[in-house]
């Protein structure tokens, strides 16, 4: 169960950078103009790179604690956070009738209650 729940939060930090990078980096216009980016164009940029940042910050918080040992307990409690933040995620998208976005999200959200759930209560860190 470890190595699935280490696998999970990999794949979920690989999903947080990739998004992070994108929103952190790629202008807002660019962002718009791509298939699921259309959200951004009624947000401010400032907000979209806050998610970007938060994104970001995701990606670290999944996987770097556990790896050098420093409060693991911070995994499973990024997982939680990572779970609000496509509780959001798929407020919007459902508010713009992307549907297929929404079942993405989902998915993520549900991977992530995984980790938390894996990390908090099935295979915690130890200390």
């Amino acid at each position: 169960m470890d190595l699935v729940l280490w696998i999970a939060a990999g794949l979920l930090a690989a999903v947080a950078l990739v998004g992070g990078i994108s929103k952190t980096f790629v202008p807002k216009d660019r962002l718009a103009a791509v298939q699921g980016g259309g959200w951004t164009a009624d947000a401010s940029a400032a907000f979209v790179k806050t998610l970007g940042v938060l994104e970001l910050l995701a990606a670290v918080g999944l996987v770097l604690p556990a790896v050098l040992g420093i409060a693991p307990v911070l995994v499973p409690v990024t997982a939680l956070c990572w779970v609000a933040l496509m509780v959001g995620a798929m407020i919007t998208h459902g508010r713009r009738g992307e549907f297929a976005l929404m079942a993405l999200n989902l998915a993520y959200l549900l991977l992530a209650a995984f980790v938390a759930w894996g990390r908090f209560v099935h295979t915690p860190f130890p200390g």
